[in-house]
């Protein structure tokens, strides 16, 4: 009797094990993720509060996550890049290049406790950035502070100068 009940059981057990559901939701074929980018050069001044605005002119989606990167220096020719936000240690205080962005628009920015009025102008003029707009289904997925590799994954060629 004891065996039969054990039978019994491993059969049920089979059945249930190899039931299927439904078919779930087609999902998207595997395509081409590209991200909208731009650059753009500020200038930071008493005038514009030491910030600026700009508009995106395209979409962004409630999840969407926005990069802003900074050209630090030329080396050999080589541009490099590094994500913000970035501090620079002076005798008087720090500076930080920093940004936040809304659906609208992404405001760069100076913070920090040096005197912004006693910067020399190579802090705060001809200031370029390299913005990318990350899709939310790609956020968390992947490490941005290098630019050349989110380039690479989102397919960027170029940046659209503003």
């Amino acid at each position: 009797m004891k065996k039969i009940a054990i039978l019994f059981f491993v059969l049920i057990g089979l059945t249930i094990t190899s039931c299927e559901g439904p078919t779930g939701p087609p999902g998207q074929d595997g395509g081409l993720i590209v991200a909208p980018a731009f650059e753009i050069e500020i200038d930071f001044t008493p005038g514009n509060n030491y910030e600026y605005f700009e508009p995106y002119g395209f979409e962004i989606y409630p999840f969407d996550m926005t990069l802003v990167y900074i050209l630090w220096e030329t080396v050999n020719g080589q541009d490099i890049w590094r994500l913000l936000p970035q501090t620079v240690e002076f005798n008087d205080g720090t500076l930080v290049y920093n940004y936040d962005f809304t659906r609208d628009d992404v405001r760069f920015f100076l913070d920090g406790t040096t005197d912004f009025n006693t910067l020399d102008p190579s802090w705060t003029q001809n200031q370029i950035f390299r913005v990318v707009v990350v899709p939310a289904d790609n956020v968390g997925k992947q490490n941005f502070t290098d630019i050349n590799v989110v380039m690479d994954a989102y397919n960027i060629k170029s940046f659209e100068k503003r």
